[in-house]
């Protein structure tokens, strides 16, 4: 039967939008159109400074020649190849690079699409490798209480965000959680936390509980971000490593967020002097402008699979878009960019110029609690009784009106501006937070 309407191209009915209060959105859309360094541009022709680096991606800023030129340069010469018993050398470059950025013992990439698919895949990873080591009744998995690690099925098991997991039934069974490093006695602290280290031993607890000789693996965000900003107390990751290692448990950061230069190195686990034994990426990868993702692993999990004869698949898992060549480019052009502009580790220089400038909202309306770390940070307001979420969208959307993006999970306002952020740019993000707060009052 024939559609009797066929919807016009500027319509935006046809669009179920992502994480999105959908017919809000569609009464009042708010359009951007182009992005350029550290702003956005509006529909209605306004600029609006990027106070999170898109969705904690664009680290670079936005329109960056080098990557620009190099996705151009790539579609016209490889627009694709197969992954699947096929290779291409950028795929082998960008993989040596990113060991070359990593902790040392990380030293093998698994290419994905998205920080969703790398997650997935190093719990795969994980599952497999205890099976290939003959240890197959490790099967459990340990997330986070608060925890994001995208929406693929393991991510949202694994995960502790209430509204990612309630709607969608039972999820992956044998998955049990840490508890979340957010005390209250930490409120506006500067940086790591001085409480909650003692939170690491509840992983001792649950091996009592199930038995080491189940658990497969652990997985946190060594930084949790899209909960709100949880920074780990001092002292934390290091306790994690130590009982991972005890009991012969992996250990994976998510780094999806913390990956290329967020909190002044290349990775978290630097920043932390944490070693895991794999780390999950993507967003910065490739400065959000083609969708990539990717596994870093240990040569001790790479190489338990390599022991069969060598014409057989060792492990049974991939994607077509795997390593694709275009996304390659524009990887290894976003790694370029970064080194040239001393990226990187930028943000460890601004950290208490962010620092201070954040902690000025201090006793603003609403205001209760204030975090932050590197080039992140949160600041959470008193909720509305009964409208749980709503104070935050309001400030949401009087910040993008007032030339500000920024972006919020329940009532807390979270900002990651791209790391080419100047300390004027600083002060006007904050500033213009600070007035919208203000006018919440």
């Amino acid at each position: 039967m024939a559609l009797d309407r066929k919807p016009a191209p500027n319509d935006l009915g046809a669009f179920w939008m992502p994480f999105t209060s959908n017919r809000q959105f569609k009464s009042a859309p708010r359009m951007l159109v182009s992005a350029k360094d550290m702003h956005y541009t509006s529909a209605d022709g306004r600029q609006i400074l990027d106070g999170t680096a898109g969705l904690w991606c664009c680290n670079a800023g936005h329109g960056r020649p080098k990557i620009t030129a190099a996705v151009q340069d790539q579609v016209e010469t490889l627009d694709y190849a197969p992954a699947f018993q096929m290779g291409h050398p950028l795929a082998f470059e960008l993989a040596n690079r990113l060991v070359n950025l990593a902790p040392d013992g990380i030293d093998h990439v698994f290419y994905c699409n998205s920080g969703s698919e790398a997650v997935d895949t190093a719990l795969k990873i994980a599952l497999a490798y205890h099976r290939a080591r003959g240890d197959a009744a490790r099967t459990r998995l340990i997330g986070r209480e608060r925890g994001y690690h995208g929406v693929g099925f393991g991510g949202i098991s694994v995960g502790g965000i209430v509204n990612n997991r309630r709607f969608f039934g039972s999820l992956l069974a044998g998955v049990d959680h840490l508890p979340h490093t957010h005390l209250a006695e930490n409120a506006y602290t500067k940086g790591q936390p001085d409480h909650g280290a003692h939170l690491a031993d509840e992983l001792e607890r649950i091996v009592a509980l199930h038995g080491a000789e189940t658990i497969a693996a652990v997985i946190v965000e060594p930084m949790a971000g899209s909960t709100g900003v949880l920074m780990p107390p001092k002292g934390y990751l290091k306790r994690l490593r130590e009982i991972t290692k005890k009991h012969g448990i992996l250990l994976i950061f998510d780094e999806v967020i913390t990956g290329f230069g967020r909190l002044g190195s290349p990775f978290a686990a630097q920043h932390f002097d944490v070693t895991p034994d794999m780390i999950t990426c993507a967003k910065g990868l490739t400065n959000g402008v083609i969708p990539m993702g990717a596994v870093l692993v240990s040569a001790e999990i790479h190489d338990a699979f390599m022991t069969g004869p060598e014409h057989v698949i060792e492990l049974f898992h991939g994607y077509t878009y795997s390593g694709n060549p275009v996304a390659c480019a524009a990887g290894i052009a976003t790694l370029d960019t970064y080194a040239e502009d001393g990226l990187l580790t930028r943000a460890a220089d601004l950290d208490s110029y962010w620092q201070e400038a954040l902690h000025g909202l201090r006793g603003l309306p609403h205001v209760i609690d204030i975090r932050n770390m590197g080039l992140i940070g949160a600041v959470e307001l008193q909720g509305i009784e009964g409208e749980p979420g709503k104070r935050a969208f309001d400030v949401f959307v009087r910040a993008y009106e007032a030339g500000i993006l920024i972006r919020v999970t329940g009532d807390i306002i979270a900002m990651s501006p791209p790391l080419i952020i100047s300390r004027e740019q600083i002060d006007e993000l904050i500033g213009t937070l600070a007035e919208v707060l203000k006018a919440t009052a």
